[in-house]
């Protein structure tokens, strides 16, 4: 089957410093190396989505900068359509500064510049992107309203629509009931379900609240345990896969867009979880976010 997507979010540069560990409030440390390295929840998604084997358009908004100039080129070299990607001058491109520690956790600030101006005017404008497309995959790295408008014309033409809620954000009931699918990890997952502090015997309670609202597939994600996964047909853990984690960044983004990718083919919830969080496990142990995201025939054949 042909896998077309659409994959809505957020395209930014980031600026990764590699440190002994996280710093603590007021902490200056020594770091070691520095990369700049393309990332953005919304073009990580693109990126993995078309490397799991996916035809991607990706809609976005960057500047005229050189940073938006080199992101544009970098998708086109991984065959991403870029023909809906919104150029805004007169700001910056979205830049993020990283630090990642020696056991690969990391830490993020994000100055969204042009994402900022991803308007829902502009998802109107590019409805015929939609066409064909078998799913519809956004991040919350953009205004609310712009992906509120997203979900709304993949309903009108009868798409799938997931929501990966990252960063964590309370969600507007009307979106809400517009999510086919909902890829929250579990901090997502309490702010969704109003709980300031959880368990993690809590996890299949947050889950069943989130199905309740009307999202036919829930999947929480827990890192390398794996994802809890809640349909009208299935509830429970789908385990992940340990690794040498090397860098943590990008694997939620892989994930999500592996995830994409493989349910446009047809491929069962269960098994595109699965194959999901291989491409999720196999990101985690290289640098960078794009530059981590597995190939389809990397996921298919890496030994774990």
């Amino acid at each position: 089957m042909k896998k077309k997507i659409v994959v809505i979010g957020s395209s930014n540069t980031d600026m990764v410093v590699k440190v002994p560990h996280i710093p603590a409030r007021g902490e200056t440390i020594m770091g070691t190396d520095f990369m700049t390295i393309a990332g953005g929840k919304g073009a990580n998604q693109a990126v993995a989505a078309t490397r799991a084997g996916a035809d991607v358009t990706f809609i976005a908004c960057v500047s005229d900068d050189a940073f938006g100039v080199q992101s544009v080129e970098n998708y086109q070299n991984d065959g991403i359509d870029t023909s809906c990607i919104k150029v805004q001058p007169g700001t910056h491109s979205g830049i993020a500064l990283i630090n990642v520690a020696a056991d690969g956790e990391n830490s993020i600030a994000v100055a969204p510049g042009a994402n900022a101006h991803l308007l829902p005017e502009d998802i109107r404008r590019f409805e015929h992107a939609f066409e064909g497309a078998q799913l519809v995959l956004a991040q919350l790295e953009i205004p609310m309203a712009t992906v509120e408008a997203a979900a709304e014309i993949a309903r009108s033409k009868g798409i799938p629509f997931i929501l990966n809620p990252a960063p964590g954000a309370e969600i507007p009931n009307g979106l809400l009931e517009k999510i086919t699918i909902i890829t929250p990890n579990e901090t997502e997952a309490a702010i969704l379900t109003s709980r300031k502090k959880f368990t993690e015997n809590e996890i299949p309670l947050m889950a069943g609240e989130l199905y309740k609202v009307g999202i036919k597939t829930v999947m929480i994600t827990l890192g390398s345990k794996g994802v809890y996964l809640k349909t009208e047909d299935f509830e429970g853990m789908i385990p992940g896969y340990k690794v040498q984690a090397v860098d943590t960044t990008a694997a939620g983004d892989v994930f999500n867009g592996a995830l994409a990718s493989a349910l446009a083919g047809g491929m069962e919830v269960q098994k595109a979880v699965d194959f999901a969080q291989k491409a999720a496990a196999i990101s985690v142990t290289r640098m960078g976010a794009q530059p981590s995201a597995p190939t389809i025939n990397e996921i298919d054949t890496y030994k774990f």
